[in-house]
């Protein structure tokens, strides 16, 4: 368990969260902006994918709320397990309250705590400004386009962003 400067509380993830994060997932998966994932996806389909090997779950609280989480892990097996990768959500609530920033923090330090050597998200969709201009702040780059690669449901075909940050140069 992690605790930032603001009282954002970074701890392993448990069954007893399934419906607080459930609560984050399904609106997020619902909409069809950001993730790879059906719409309609089941709440036992999505949970179970969430906490899926390889990856850790975590929550992040504020004043006792769950209002972020992620699951970070290996992206690749075998010569490319150093790399890893990871997901995030918030809850609508969290804007501006340092919960993204607090998870890719935790993200990058559990990862590193584990002797990846790096992370990368491998499909970053390009409309979603706010991740995009997240991770950026959090030092990473932008290393590769997809072109067309996501399936909007507003606005078509749009770009997926591959961000990497090399975590032995912090």
């Amino acid at each position: 368990m992690t605790t930032d400067n603001r009282g954002v509380v970074i701890r392993p993830a448990t069954s007893d969260d399934h419906d607080a994060i459930w609560t984050i997932l399904e609106p997020v998966y619902r909409a069809g902006e950001t993730y790879c994932i059906p719409t309609d996806i089941t709440r036992e389909d999505a949970l179970a994918d969430w906490f899926a090997a390889p990856f850790s779950a975590f929550v992040a609280e504020l004043d006792g709320r769950i209002l972020g989480i992620s699951h970070v892990g290996r992206n690749r097996p075998g010569p490319a397990s150093h790399v890893a990768n990871a997901s995030f959500a918030t809850h609508p609530d969290a804007r501006g309250r340092g919960i993204a920033r607090a998870l890719v923090t935790h993200a990058k330090d559990w990862a590193r705590g584990q002797g990846f050597r790096a992370m990368q998200f491998n499909f970053v969709v390009s409309t979603n400004a706010d991740a995009v201009h997240s991770w950026q702040k959090a030092g990473f780059e932008i290393v590769g386009r997809l072109p067309g690669a996501f399936l909007h449901p507003r606005l078509g075909y749009v770009d997926a962003l591959v961000m990497f940050n090399d975590l032995t140069a912090e």
